[in-house]
């Protein structure tokens, strides 16, 4: 796997390429920040994750942890999406900034 910097709008998301799958990961409490600019983007998806999986939403249940590199420089484990599980939960982040995000 290879692991980048996408930049939206001046913020980090930590992305995952995997060569084996060929499909991109993305940590989804990065893209949470980016929309919602929470003080506390890991309790927003927590709560939000929590709330999709009591409604039984499949797109949550797909969503799986990797190892990626913290702010703090450690190598931690992050909720990611695929690309297109992402586009799903994106659409249930109440942001105006959702739009643009898709779009980019």
């Amino acid at each position: 796997m290879k692991d980048t910097i996408k930049i939206f709008e001046d913020k980090k998301i930590r992305t995952l390429w995997d060569d084996e799958q060929e499909k991109w990961y993305i940590s989804i409490v990065d893209v949470v920040s980016v929309l919602t600019e929470s003080v506390d983007p890991t309790a927003y998806w927590r709560k939000l994750k929590q709330r999709l999986k009591e409604e039984g939403n499949e797109t949550v249940t797909n969503c799986h942890g990797l190892k990626m590199q913290a702010p703090d420089g450690k190598m931690r484990m992050t909720d990611v999406a695929d690309t297109e599980q992402l586009f799903r939960l994106v659409q249930f982040i109440l942001s105006p900034k959702a739009v643009a995000f898709i779009k980019k």
